[in-house]
């Protein structure tokens, strides 16, 4: 279910379909529960360096950003920045860009600065998965916001490699582990219900937070990047959430779309994720 913030230091979410989080200025809204593993069929996820379109005639180098550039924010994503083209491509991405500073995206190669992607947000650290380059600009995935991509010149940073993928696929209700191709887990989980759907696409784990109640096994939550599709359904503390994956230790919600957004996830599950995942993991949730 979304994360949404109610006080620095503190991230709320209900024991029904919300998750109290505790994190700096972080919170979030969800629920999950142990249920037994479930291994079938493999997902393929070809592993393949970030997509290269086709360079273009001209691309103008980078306008200097303004001075009142808004910075994404964790309750404030970017606007004016483009959609993901590929937006449900389970191919794995396997570079991420870490800011060091703020650093501007632009709506396109050469195009208009349009916010500051900062190092860091509500004390999470900021890595971005690559998904496209062209003509010396890289196109990253863009927190606090669902479907989005910003362009950022390819110069003053290194990219850092990714290894791990997470697969949603709603109709089956199922969650997929894969590392380098490969599938590790699998499990049966919940997901959104039908007026608070688990936003589709592709985004990518911020970090972790803390979690209250017995319901949360006791274990962090991962933050994801998306953010609810609806907000104006949801609680007036949630509305500014993102959604996360938790474990939740009532059974009889796998398998059912009964969440505010979050993926609720077995016990065993969540404790392999939290153990394995790195902050920039993609993770695609498919129709």
């Amino acid at each position: 279910m979304p994360i949404s913030r109610t006080r620095r230091n503190v991230l709320t979410l209900t024991a029904i379909a919300l998750i109290v989080a505790v994190l700096v200025g972080v919170r979030l809204a969800g629920g999950g529960d142990p249920a037994p593993s479930d291994r079938a069929q493999p997902i393929v996820s070809t592993a393949s360096p970030a997509v290269s379109a086709e360079p273009s005639a001209t691309v103008p180098p980078a306008a200097k950003p303004p001075a009142d550039l808004p910075v994404i924010a964790y309750a404030k994503g970017p606007r004016g920045l483009p959609a993901d083209p590929e937006p449900t491509s389970v191919v794995a991405i396997t570079e991420a860009l870490r800011p060091e500073t703020a650093m501007a995206l632009y709506d396109a190669p050469g195009g208009k600065p349009r916010a500051y992607l900062p190092p860091q947000i509500s004390g999470l650290p900021v890595v971005v998965p690559i998904v496209a380059r062209e003509s010396g600009w890289a196109a990253v995935l863009t927190p606090s916001s669902n479907r989005t991509i910003g362009w950022i010149p390819e110069t003053g940073w290194k990219p850092e490699p990714l290894r791990d993928q997470i697969v949603v696929s709603l109709a089956d209700r199922r969650m997929t582990w894969l590392r380098e191709g490969t599938e590790q887990g699998r499990w049966t989980v919940a997901i959104g219900s039908d007026t608070t759907p688990t936003p589709h696409g592709r985004t990518f784990v911020m970090g972790r937070t803390g979690t209250s109640g017995a319901v949360y096994a006791g274990l962090d939550a991962l933050v994801l990047g998306s953010v609810p599709e609806e907000p104006e359904k949801l609680a007036a503390s949630l509305r500014n959430a993102h959604t996360g994956i938790h474990a939740w230790t009532n059974k009889s919600a796998f398998g059912r779309n009964v969440s505010n957004g979050c993926v609720r996830t077995p016990a065993a599950g969540m404790r392999e994720l939290l153990a394995q995942l790195d902050p920039g993991t993609p993770v695609v949730v498919t129709a």
